[in-house]
């Protein structure tokens, strides 16, 4: 007879925190990317960054760069803030990306 192939509630556990921490993430650095670009349209005029995607001094790589570092730091915060609270870690995901994705819009627009 074969044994159940059982995985400890723990290891499940710290799967969804992790899986979910990188949501929030990934969520953090799309907006944060919106931020900067605006930030940096206003202090630091340059042209538009599609027009200096093989630059190496490109202010496109910076910023890129700078946002995953800041998306890969508030993966570490959002795992430590959401181990107590699931169910409202979860909720509060859609409404974030929506956000996001409307920063991310209006940046496109308003500050190419």
């Amino acid at each position: 007879m074969r044994k159940a192939n059982r995985v400890p509630a723990v290891v499940k556990r710290i799967g969804v925190d992790s899986m979910m921490s990188i949501a929030w993430g990934i969520v953090i650095a799309v907006a944060s990317y919106a931020v900067v670009r605006a930030i940096a349209f206003f202090v630091y005029p340059e042209p538009n960054p599609a027009g200096l995607v093989w630059s190496t001094h490109s202010g496109y790589f910076w910023r890129i760069w700078t946002v995953g570092y800041a998306g890969g730091i508030g993966s570490f915060v959002a795992y430590l803030l959401i181990r107590p609270r699931h169910a409202a870690a979860a909720r509060a995901l859609g409404p974030a990306l929506v956000v996001a994705s409307a920063l991310l819009v209006l940046q496109a627009a308003l500050f190419p």
